[in-house]
Formats: C-alpha cells, structure tokens, sequence
C-alpha cells in the first residue's frame, strides 16, 4: 500500500492550500479515506474523511473551510483548504485503516 500525499507548503493567514494523496495497492473505490493532521507537539488528528458513497464528515474545526474530495478513477483523495488560521498548522497526512501516507507539512504563518 502506498499513500503519497503533495501539496503542503507555506501560507499567509486567510489563504488556500490544496492537498492531495495518490493511492495505491488497495480497493481505493472501497475504501474509506481520510485526512488526519499533528500540529506542533500535540496529537494526531481527524480532519474528515470521505466514505466510497462520498459522504463526508469533518471535524468542527474544519467544518465551512475544508472540503474532501476523492476521485476514484484516478486513486486520489483531495482535502480543499480555505480560510487558513495559524492554528492549522500541522503535518498532514493521508490515511486509510491501518495505512498512513507519509505526511506532508502545511505551514500558515504572516
């Protein structure tokens, strides 16, 4: 199984970033995935996930600013972010049951 997830970068406060994970070996068209993400000394955690219906659950802290996505055909799951606070801040990573992607950091700072 593999997970590669790009697109994490430095943003200004109020901006956008968009994150994508490429998967592989595994049903992705079956599969549940997920965007979890650690800030600085805390826990990892959910930030939504997006079932093979494409419901959709986010966390209240991502809930109006972030957006999940998945585009089977191509084995990609996409998280949309909006509206960035500092406190969004974190390594990102890309999940799927027990299999994690490798992370990727997104940074907002002025």
């Amino acid at each position: 199984v593999q997970l590669q997830a790009f697109g994490g970068g430095l943003v200004q406060p109020g901006g956008s970033l968009s994150l994508s994970c490429k998967a592989s070996g595994f049903n992705f068209r079956l599969s549940v995935m997920g965007w979890y993400r650690q800030p600085p000394g805390k826990e990892r955690e959910l930030v939504a996930s997006i079932a093979s219906s494409g419901i959709a659950i986010y966390a209240d802290s991502a809930k109006g600013r972030f957006s999940i996505s998945r585009d089977n055909v191509w084995r990609t799951v996409y998280l949309q972010m909006n509206g960035l606070k500092l406190e969004d801040t974190a390594v990102y990573y890309c999940n799927t049951r027990e299999w994690w992607g490798r992370g990727t950091l997104v940074t907002v700072s002025s």
